[in-house]
């Protein structure tokens, strides 16, 4: 049975889901959005995020194993980001991957919690067994499934194009210069912690290479984004992409 803190938890991620939509929708219908939504919204996420983070990690303590620990996990990146959008000049753009987050989590509380409350249960499949769901849920279930994947990759996508935008943002003074600093220690992490990212970076730097080393292209662009290239691995600790890159320069 679902404790108070998981209906908490669902609350502020419902909340996010609901906020940011509508935040995104006049977003792209050209209009001019609250900020009270954009607010809301993270405002949700700080709530859900901090309920998962005293979950896994128990209340804070001031020591450096703690503080190391928290820092590696992704809870507490994530809320540490929503903490640092939730305080700075809005950006329709970094709501995109808490929205996709929120939206698989919606979904499947509504059908593990929420569902088996209002829809009736089919007869168990054996004796003393949980009750079959209803076909919605299965049905639910197999649409989170199929499409989970597919979603990270789109938050992966999301937020290489956050970096992009926070960082024509700091050139062109519409967003702080703290902000693609901040955001590209983020971006650092989950290049290390997921497969989605690695993937995804591996994608976009091989469509880079596919361009600057397209026969008519000036070989300046290949030496410029070869140094760019050793810049960010040196700082990341990593090489992005190496088997595209050796194959290149064969």
């Amino acid at each position: 049975m679902a404790t108070t803190q998981h209906y908490l938890w669902a609350a502020g991620h419902f909340i996010l889901l609901i906020s940011s939509l509508r935040y995104l929708l006049a977003t792209i219908l050209f209009r001019s959005p609250a900020p009270w939504w954009y607010k809301t919204a993270y405002t949700g996420a700080l709530a859900s995020y901090a309920i998962v983070c005293q979950k896994s990690l128990g209340a804070p303590q001031p020591n450096y194993a703690w503080v190391s620990r928290a820092l590696a996990d992704e809870n507490v990146q994530y809320l540490l980001l929503a903490l640092f959008w939730w305080t700075s000049k809005p950006i329709a753009l970094a709501l995109v991957p808490y929205t996709i987050f929120s939206l698989f989590h919606a979904l499947t509380f509504s059908r593990t919690t929420l569902m088996p409350q209002i829809l009736p249960q089919g007869q168990p499949t054996t004796a003393n067994g949980p009750p079959t769901p209803h076909p919605i849920q299965k049905k639910l279930q197999t649409w989170v499934k199929t499409n989970y994947d597919t979603a990270m990759k789109a938050v992966a996508y999301a937020e290489l194009l956050i970096m992009l935008r926070v960082l024509l943002g700091a050139i062109t003074f519409q967003n702080s210069l703290l902000s693609p600093v901040f955001y590209a220690h983020f971006l650092r992490a989950r290049w290390y912690q997921s497969k989605f990212t690695q993937t995804v970076i591996g994608q976009v730097n091989a469509r880079i290479e596919l361009h600057v080393t397209a026969p008519g292209a000036s070989p300046m662009l290949a030496q410029v984004y070869d140094k760019v290239k050793v810049v960010v691995s040196r700082w990341a600790g990593s090489v992005i992409a190496p088997q595209e890159a050796g194959a290149r320069r064969q």
